[in-house]
């Protein structure tokens, strides 16, 4: 689907290698996206991967968003 060149500009942007991409995106697929505690987890996780600190209230309200299906629409993002 992508590239290799796709790869390598996202991690020459964000220092983010296509292993980790892939590993995430599969995490992503795999997991129960319904279930809290896998959302506290994943959050945690990315924001661990991309070094941006997120706090305990933007967390849960990025939890709360998804269990609320209250996310917006990928293709008006791009």
């Amino acid at each position: 689907m992508f590239g290799d060149s796709f790869f390598k500009k996202v991690e020459n942007k964000s220092g983010i290698g296509k292993d980790t991409i892939l590993s995430l995106a599969s995490k992503l697929q795999n997991s129960n996206m319904k279930d809290e505690k896998v959302l506290h987890e994943l959050v945690q996780e990315i924001s661990g991967i991309t070094g941006k600190e997120v706090s305990k209230e933007k967390e849960d309200k990025i939890v709360n968003a998804i269990l609320k299906d209250n996310i917006p629409d990928v293709d008006k993002m791009i």
